[in-house]
């Protein structure tokens, strides 16, 4: 049984998608369960690093006939 010319690309894509979702479920089988949300440690506002900022401040203009 040959395969039309018309159906090769078909076949060759379907059997790409087929490997890279196999391989991806198989590397998604084998990576530590994610940890329960009573294990981990809530992430506070004030332990996050300051941001500098360079240049002048955005300020909208919402007169536009003032500059």
């Amino acid at each position: 049984m040959r395969i039309r010319e018309e159906n090769r690309n078909m076949i060759l894509l379907a059997t790409v998608a087929l490997f890279s979702a196999a391989i991806a479920g198989g590397a998604a089988l084998l990576q530590p369960s994610a940890t329960s949300g009573a294990e981990r440690k809530p992430v506070y506002l004030a332990d996050q690093t300051a941001v500098r900022l360079v240049g002048a401040p955005f300020v909208p203009n919402t007169n536009p006939r003032q500059r």
